[in-house]
């Protein structure tokens, strides 16, 4: 594979590092949705003439391979949403808001996305529920306070597997055995681990798993909400009109079955026949060799970093493929503005994670496999021109 002429974005003369917020998308994703517009451009499970036909075909066939990619136990399984949140939101409101009483607990981390923070919140108000967080040390998960967390109350864990600023990498397999053995669900945020490393839902045992299209090779606009079929099968649709009901009349509804119930309307037809092709890519570069050659990348970033005594690393020790910092007296914002009058992209603030152990603003560098050393090596040269940069902020 040649990754710059694989990815139409290379072209254009930038260093992006910030593939925590979404990813490039490879020509084979850009080529099938246009494939879509331009040969069999229609709605789905609608029309009874040939391109319907194959629009529902294509949509099935992207359905297996998330199915296959996860390893989920069939594809009735795998349900198409518009992205991380939505199908977090879907499995709060769906399901746990019948599912949970009144004392009941939830456990989260305090570094969790806002996505993975915020329903729960408001499902603690609606249903008196209590939110329990999980304590840790330098935004690392520490499994044993999980153990102290658990009471005869606690009915649901939800956490990352890992996280969006710290790259806090959870041993979620762990994490359900101590869960299952008490009785108590398991939802995963995969949204950074699913286009890093392999995440296989049976392994791992997860009942509800939640990741976007778009952070592994995909178009924005697709979401997947993974469910234990008995699971899916006692959780409620949030919205409701065409293609979820069987029928309905001013005294009943009938839903029709798993997972179309959950996908009621016109959804993004055309990113999720794209989604089909970001998957193929992923398989055949490999997920193992993805997470091989990220792992030398941010140990050569970190390493390189190091060196230059005014950056201040603050996630040194963990484990994905994020490294967040900050040179001293400059603001994260201004840095980030710095950078990318270097054609270097990257993200600053607080990330949509405003609960962690760091408060600071920071920048974030977040890596991907079509990353090199050498933009490395450009992105420390820029660092280090410390003239060059209070030159800029002033």
């Amino acid at each position: 594979m040649n990754e710059i002429k694989d990815f139409p974005m290379l072209e254009h003369n930038i260093i992006y590092f910030d593939n925590a917020a979404t990813t490039l998308k490879p020509a084979s994703v850009i080529n099938k949705i246009k494939e879509y517009y331009e040969e069999y451009s229609s709605n789905a499970h609608r029309g009874d003439y040939n391109i319907s036909f194959k629009t529902d075909d294509e949509i099935d066939k992207t359905r297996i391979l998330v199915k296959d990619f996860i390893n989920a136990n069939k594809k009735e399984e795998i349900v198409f949403t518009k992205n991380t949140t939505e199908s977090i939101n879907e499995i709060v409101f769906g399901f746990f808001y019948n599912y949970l009483k009144e004392n009941d607990e939830v456990i989260l981390s305090s570094s969790e996305h806002a996505s993975n923070i915020l329903p729960w919140l408001i499902l603690s108000k609606i249903k008196n529920v209590k939110i329990v967080f999980v304590d840790s040390v330098n935004e690392k998960l520490l499994i044993d306070d999980i153990l102290r967390k658990i009471n005869n109350n606690t009915k649901v864990i939800s956490l990352a597997q890992i996280t969006n600023v710290s790259s806090d990498k959870r041993d979620i397999k762990s994490i359900c055995e101590i869960a299952h053995k008490k009785g108590i669900l398991m939802v995963c945020d995969a949204a950074q681990s699913i286009g890093h490393m392999k995440v296989d839902v049976q392994d791992l045992d997860i009942d509800f798993l939640a990741f976007s299209a778009h952070k592994m090779l995909g178009p924005t606009g697709v979401g997947v909400l993974y469910g234990k079929y008995d699971l899916l099968c006692k959780m409620m649709p949030l919205t409701f009109g065409g293609g979820m009901n069987e029928n309905y009349n001013e005294k009943m509804i009938k839903l029709v079955n798993v997972p179309f119930r959950f996908e009621s309307g016109t959804q993004d037809i055309a990113s999720i026949i794209g989604f089909s092709e970001a998957i193929k890519y992923l398989n055949s570069y490999g997920m193992e060799n993805i997470e091989r050659k990220e792992k030398y990348l941010r140990k050569y970033l970190i390493q390189e970093l190091k060196k230059i005594p005014y950056v201040k690393i603050y996630n040194e020790n963990n484990e994905g493929s994020i490294v967040i910092i900050n040179i001293d007296g400059v603001l994260s914002g201004d840095l980030g503005l710095y950078l990318n009058s270097k054609n270097i992209c990257v993200r600053s603030g607080k990330h949509c994670a405003k609960m962690g152990d760091n408060k600071d603003d920071t920048v974030r560098i977040s890596l991907y496999f079509y990353n090199t050393y050498e933009e490395i090596d450009y992105l420390i040269e820029v660092l280090k021109d410390r003239k060059g940069i209070e030159k800029f902020i002033k």
